[in-house]
Order: C-alpha cells, then structure tokens, then sequence
C-alpha cells in the first residue's frame, strides 16, 4: 500500500465516521481559546474546561489579565498540571498580547509564537480553530496515532511529523483532519492498550498489521 493510499483510506473513513470533528476545550473567542490551550498542556481539557469558567470570569480580556500578577492568577489555576509555570505564561502572554498586538490574538503562526507560553503546537491551533487556516497542530495524540497507522515515517519530533501531514493531507482539509487524529487518539488508539478491536483502521494500520503478522508465526 503507498502512502497516498492510506492517507485516502484514512480520509475516508475519518469523513464517513467522524464527520463533524472539533476541539473539546470551551471557548468564546480567540483570547478564551489561547488561554484554554496554554492551560491544556500536559493537562486534560475536562480539567481545564473546569478551570477557565471562574478564570475567564475574572480577566474577561487580555487587557484584564495582563493587570494581574501570576501569584493573582495562579489562585484560579491551581487544580492544573504546572500551575507556577502557566500562571507566569498566562501574564506575559497577556502583557504582549496588549503592548505589542493591542490586546488582539495575532492570525499568524510566527507571531503566535512569540506569546509566552505559546509554542508551534499551540499557535497551530489557534490559526486552524479559530481562524480556520490550513495548519497541522502535532500533540502527543497526534504524534502517536500518525506513527502507528503509518501516516508519518520515522519522524522523529512533532514538527517532523507535521511536515510529513501536511505534505498528504489536502490542504482544505488539515484543521478538521487534525481534530480527527487526536480524537482517535484520545478514545481509541490510546497509548498504553489501543482499543484496535473497536478501530475502524486496522485494516490499513501498519503497526496492527506489524503486530498481527508476527502473532500469526
């Protein structure tokens, strides 16, 4: 099978099973989102779905936020993985955001990254949620799923695996693609026992064939 044929299979079965796919952080605008993504590192978005009602409620807006210091922050944060680290994001990220963009979240990749706390993955998010841009975020769902199915090739990094994603995916395509990948990671391909006899992709999944193959001896 070339690879073209299995990301076309993959499409397929992702626009036939899955065909509404989107980010289950809550969010009403670009500024609730960054905010939500920045906290959502190494942390469940249940859990951080639980977090940003009170803390959205008390900075509203970069222009609130950026008023605080990451102490004030860090008391509505506390339940979140890293919480000294993402208080002190939150209030830089806050700061640029209305010294240098005027309190607005910026639509471009590279300038997303200049946020604290904002790096690739997250600025692709946003760009590919919020403004609905033709970027591949890579989190550790994605990156897992990708190797497994066969999707990427020895990538080695999350930006590998991007560059391999974004070179067979159509470019239309890529934010809901991206939500597929990690959805499929999160309730099916899961990391410590893949839930294969529920997955509709074994029949062009490398590493279930790889593993079924060698049972098979």
């Amino acid at each position: 099978m070339t690879k073209k044929q299995r990301f076309d299979y993959v499409i397929k079965y992702f626009r036939e099973n899955m065909p509404v796919a989107e980010t289950e952080l809550e969010y009403k605008d670009p500024y609730s989102l960054l905010v939500a993504v920045i906290l959502s590192a190494q942390c469940t978005d249940k859990r951080v779905n639980m977090i940003t009602p009170v803390l959205l409620k008390k900075y509203p807006t970069a222009f609130e936020m950026s008023l605080a210091q990451p102490e004030d922050i860090l008391e509505y944060i506390k339940s979140c993985s890293y919480p000294n680290n993402k208080a002190k994001h939150l209030s830089g990220m806050s700061r640029m955001l209305v010294g240098e963009f005027n309190g607005e979240v910026p639509a471009d990749v590279n300038l997303l990254q200049k946020l604290p706390g904002v790096g690739r993955k997250t600025a692709n998010v946003i760009v590919s949620v919020v403004y609905n841009m033709p970027a591949m975020a890579v989190d550790t769902h994605v990156f897992r799923v990708s190797a497994r199915i066969g999707l990427t090739t020895g990538a080695k990094n999350p930006l590998e695996t991007e560059n391999q994603l974004i070179k067979y995916f159509p470019e239309k395509i890529l934010p809901v693609a991206h939500h597929w990948l990690i959805l499929h990671g999160r309730y099916v391909c899961i990391a410590r026992k893949p839930k294969c006899d529920s997955c509709g992709l074994t029949e062009v999944c490398r590493e279930y064939n790889k593993t079924n193959s060698k049972d098979l001896r």
